[in-house]
């Protein structure tokens, strides 16, 4: 009796995503599945490709459709295809699927730091990913990635975005002098806002990645009321004053209908690169305390590494320069648990949608 199309997807039918807590057939990520023998390929279509379980779902289907009886070999081909959010009233962004604001309750938690190596981490995995710096007090993103250039403008008056490492990047700090500060006012900051969304070529986006000024200001309004924002990663460090100021922050994202991806620990501990030994400069675990305290998630926390600093003011970001590194590590669990989590919530407003 020869394999049948139907006791493949049977087989699969036995494999979950864990986070979205549905079987791969159900999720309708089996796209195709070529039977020739015993030889099985499929393919198995993800909503993101930085899926932080990706390797382990492909063994567990290849393993699950080897298994069965007749089939001599089973190969699984992973892609990927990032759904896009609603606007739920407020305009999209052409070509955006999603927006994701990073923000913080005070300055000087490495925010800006964790934006520009969350982006590089998603792009590193093979999403398509924009970087808005809406920091327009302290616009630091082109130093961090080494871009000098302004953006080239087009006949129709829209800012062409430089690239660096990969990425897409635009910055107030691109389009003023360096040593010029930026003394505006509510109504200025709103018109930035949206310049940078709807003014700029981003062309097709996975990821938009808006690096937030710190605090609960204009800015962070601006963007909820304008543009549908997936999700907000809110970064911290361990310490009882960072945690107090960014559940505030969390408050902030909530009452603006933001959804809150997760909190990140940022400087969460130094380890000794002669001894190894682990120490808890400012604390340790006020971040994941919190999480579970306000019922968010954790992202995950990111040591304090002389190569973040140094990599940041040279241009060389530490996911590009030291993958390898504990803290690069620690931003490459982020992002896969960031892109988790945007499925999560995608997958939720669809739900609604359906049964609406």
């Amino acid at each position: 009796m020869s394999l049948t199309r139907d006791q493949v997807l049977d087989a699969l039918r036995t494999v979950q995503d864990p986070d979205l807590h549905k079987d791969i057939v159900a999720l309708d990520f089996v796209k195709e599945v070529k039977i020739e023998g015993g030889e099985v390929d499929f393919t198995i279509e993800l909503t993101t490709p930085a899926c932080p379980v990706r390797d382990e779902m492909k063994a567990e289907a290849e393993r699950k459709v080897a298994a069965l009886p007749g089939v001599s070999a089973a190969r699984a081909r992973m892609t990927a295809n990032v759904r896009a959010r609603g606007g739920f009233g407020r305009q999209e962004v052409p070509g955006i699927r999603n927006i994701l604001a990073v923000g913080a309750g005070k300055g000087g938690v490495g925010k800006s730091t964790t934006s520009v190596n969350l982006a590089l981490a998603l792009q590193s995995k093979g999403a398509r990913v924009g970087l808005m710096d809406a920091d327009v007090y302290g616009p630091n993103i082109p130093q961090m990635l080494g871009v000098a250039d302004q953006p080239e403008v087009t006949e129709d008056r829209k800012m062409v975005p430089p690239e660096a490492h990969g990425i897409k990047v635009m910055s107030m700090g691109m389009l003023v002098p360096p040593d010029q500060p930026v003394i505006w006012r509510g109504p200025m900051l709103h018109g930035a806002v949206q310049q940078f969304m709807r003014d700029v070529q981003w062309g097709e986006l996975d990821y938009l990645v808006v690096d937030l000024p710190p605090g609960t200001g204009d800015v962070s309004l601006s963007m909820a009321q304008s543009v549908p924002v997936a999700g907000a990663v809110v970064v911290t460090t361990p310490q009882g004053v960072s945690v107090s100021d960014v559940r505030k922050a969390v408050m902030m994202f909530r009452q603006l209908n933001i959804p809150v991806l997760g909190v990140v620990e940022n400087m969460s501990y130094f380890l000794c690169g002669h001894c190894g030994e682990r120490t808890e400069i400012f604390g340790h675990g006020g971040g994941r305390a919190m999480a579970e305290d306000m019922g968010i998630a954790f992202l995950g926390e990111v040591p304090i590494d002389v190569r973040v600093r140094k990599g940041g003011d040279e241009g060389r970001p530490i996911v590009v320069e030291a993958p390898d590194a504990p803290a690069a590590k620690g931003f490459f669990e982020v992002a896969g648990r960031v892109a988790a989590q945007v499925s999560i919530q995608n997958m939720r407003v669809l739900r609604v949608i359906q049964t609406a």
